[in-house]
């Protein structure tokens, strides 16, 4: 139980890694504005729905061009003429002919214009297709997720291993101290000459050496894990060794291979559907477009602005493409087209995607058995320089042989700690190849 008390709560540690990762690292976020622009676009479709109001105004000054003659006064003039005579008065003048300009002059015109589609197929499958494009632009998102959960969960196995190369090297040199003790022990005892302890000194430098480049390992894979996060290159990583103590080393099967959650596919898919509502616009065509307008506004010369003036104007357009030389047919079978072909990418990304996670189970399974290997390997080695050592010390064993004892044992101890992070890394590739780690 308190293995497992201690397991749930490493596990914890690297899940906490995990999510921080999905929230601040750069490239989600890019990923995420992709889906929030994906959002405003579906939320424009919307509003094509509804009505939509636009100021229009106008001002004309005109001089010149096209007339219309008006014979008022040879119309007129005679019947005034005669009822002047009748009356014997002057009340009816004498009219001039009038010539008005078709353009007007002087002359405004502003109104406001509400218009509302009624019948527009387009409108409609544009919707469809932008709420599609959501969905798929989401599976995009968890695509990227996906990937950057895997090289967090493997950049943290590698950091883990890089300690553990700096921890193995250190415990080197700790027992090349108490050989290069030891042989000048032997050395003052007239035992052994100063070959061996020039060998153990030599040996030392060589393992500072390595000691440094497994340290400078390390900060590049602190680097590299910091990175993921958004965080300082040189932030603390916080390793709880109870979760790389567990017993999580159970082995994989084929039967195992479900790829079924892979985003890639719903992505896939979804394109299907966009082509699909593509194929569905094109043959909605031939369906008429209907839409209302209406006008409110006032017109005049000189700015005049009265009852006579103001006006509304009320109004139904109709459009309906009768005849256009096929262009819609075709259209609608490239449509058909790109549906057939995303049902073709479908079935070879599902194929491609089982093999993918079969080699990725089979690597796991190797991992596996590489790591029990790697455990008996450092075993027989722990022995086989206890062993050497307790010769060396007895006068029975020439050093040059302890000193390959122990490199022995010390490169047993850096091949089980790789094993185990091949271990996990490959975990982390099957579980990405299943799609199986809670995004949310």
């Amino acid at each position: 139980m308190a293995l497992s008390a201690a397991t749930a709560n490493a596990q914890q540690v690297l899940d906490g890694y995990v999510h921080e990762a999905l929230a601040a690292n750069n490239g989600v976020k890019q990923q995420q504005f992709q889906l929030d622009k994906s959002l405003q676009a579906l939320n424009e479709a919307k509003t094509l729905f509804l009505p939509s109001v636009s100021m229009l105004g106008s001002y004309n000054l005109a001089a010149g061009g096209r007339t219309i003659d008006l014979p008022i006064g040879d119309l007129l003039n005679p019947a005034y003429s005669t009822l002047n005579q009748l009356t014997n008065d002057h009340k009816f003048p004498t009219l001039q002919n009038q010539s008005v300009l078709l353009n007007p002059s002087n002359f405004y015109d502003v109104k406001f214009r509400t218009s509302m589609p009624l019948i527009d197929a387009e409108v409609y499958y544009n919707h469809k297709i932008r709420q599609q494009a959501i969905t798929l632009q989401q599976a995009s998102v968890n695509v990227y997720k996906r990937a950057l959960v895997k090289d967090v969960k493997a950049a943290y196995y590698q950091y883990y291993q890089a300690l553990q190369a700096t921890d193995i090297y250190r415990t080197t040199l700790t027992l090349i101290d108490r050989n290069i003790a030891m042989n000048e022990s032997l050395l003052r005892n007239g035992v052994r000459n100063s070959t061996a302890l020039t060998r153990s000194q030599a040996e030392k430098q060589n393992n500072e050496a390595l000691l440094t480049q497994a340290e400078n390992n390390a900060k590049n894979a602190r680097a590299y894990f910091n990175f993921l996060l958004n965080k300082p290159l040189d932030a603390d990583i916080a390793i709880d060794t109870a979760w790389f103590a567990a017993d999580r080393l159970e082995a994989a099967g084929v039967a195992d291979a479900d790829v079924s959650h892979r985003e890639e596919l719903l992505e896939i898919n979804t394109k299907k559907e966009i082509y699909a509502l593509n194929t569905q616009l094109q043959r909605a065509s031939f369906v008429p477009r209907l839409n209302t307008f209406i006008d409110l506004g006032s017109q005049g010369f000189d700015w005049k602005v009265d009852d006579k003036s103001r006006y509304y104007f009320f109004g139904i357009n109709l459009q309906w493409d009768l005849f256009a030389w096929g262009q819609h047919n075709y259209r609608t079978r490239q449509a058909a087209l790109d549906v057939s072909s995303a049902a073709v990418e479908y079935d070879e990304a599902e194929k491609s995607f089982r093999l993918q996670l079969t080699n990725a189970l089979n690597n796991f399974n190797t991992a596996v058995s590489s790591y029990h290997s790697a455990q008996t390997q450092q075993q027989l080695a722990e022995k086989y320089y206890s062993d050497q050592l307790k010769a060396y010390r007895e006068g029975q064993l020439l050093y040059i042989e302890l000193l390959d004892a122990q490199n022995q044992l010390t490169t047993a101890r850096l091949q089980l700690s790789l094993a185990f992070a091949g271990v996990q890394i490959a975990r982390a590739e099957a579980e990405r190849d299943m799609a199986t780690y809670p995004l949310n």
